[in-house]
């Protein structure tokens, strides 16, 4: 395991023992509709931060909490993208499904990445070229090839219209599909895909650092990570179809707009 991986590490389960001290404690502020951030996001990120610009002061770092755009510019190709609690809403009614997000680019491209859910002590993580882990064991996607095999998850925008093209898709999806779910967290929907637990998980409105390190784990898990249109994948645009097989992600290509 690299260094950076280790730090990663590291930075994420050290992020999960303040989440869960602070169950129960946090006030909660609302950024937009149903788009909440509590103090245990803030402190969070802080501890996260501390530990990564610590062992690697020359990268950049770019989190979900405070001000928008980089924390930290170097002009670096590296690049931390973090989201310190993936699943706020969860977290805040007590939901056990939230996680710490931390992935690691170069020049642009995603090339290390670790997914922690503190409440079970499941540490998901990948570098590029060496394989997806859950704790120390390998793990790999699904086998399903299409949609009548497949459960899939699935991600709403925080606010949304009956007249949607994301409503329509949904259906589009569902009445082929074995079944949707919608957890709550696209980097444990990203990380369950890689485990083999889910068989794919699209989403139309993700930000760089909810999908940054889920991506690398799917793809080194052996599953296939696309843009909509079955175009290349790209972490500044994070519309994301992610199958356990190309044939799946064909399949859900095609039941889904491109835009």
């Amino acid at each position: 395991m690299s260094s950076y991986l280790t730090s990663c590490e590291r930075a994420a389960r050290a992020a999960g023992e303040v989440l869960i001290q602070w169950r129960g404690k946090f006030n909660v502020r609302e950024k937009g509709r149903s788009d909440f951030v509590t103090d245990a996001d803030d402190a969070a990120q802080k501890v996260i931060e501390e530990i990564l610009t610590a062992d690697f002061p020359d990268f950049e770092f770019l989190g979900e909490e405070g001000p928008s755009g980089l924390s930290r510019e170097t002009g670096s190709p590296f690049c931390w993208i973090v989201d310190p609690l993936d699943g706020t809403m969860n977290y805040v009614h007590g939901l056990p499904n939230y996680a710490v997000s931390i992935g690691l680019t170069h020049a642009g491209k995603v090339i290390a990445g670790v997914i922690y859910d503190p409440v079970f002590d499941r540490c998901f993580k990948a570098e590029k070229g060496e394989g997806a882990y859950l704790n120390d064991e390998k793990i790999e996607v699904s086998g399903a090839k299409s949609l009548d095999e497949a459960l899939i998850a699935f991600s709403f925008p925080t606010t949304v219209s009956r007249e949607s093209q994301v409503i329509e898709d949904f259906i589009n999806v569902l009445v082929k599909s074995q079944g949707i779910r919608r957890l709550g967290s696209a980097a444990l929907n990203l990380a369950y895909v890689a485990a083999g637990h889910m068989d794919a998980y699209w989403a139309a409105f993700n930000k760089p650092w909810d999908v940054a390190a889920g991506a690398i784990l799917v793809e080194e898990a052996g599953g296939v990570v696309k843009g909509f249109g079955n175009q290349p994948f790209d972490i500044n645009k994070p519309k994301i179809v992610a199958t356990a097989t190309p044939q799946l992600q064909a399949d859900l290509q095609a039941q889904i707009a491109t835009s």
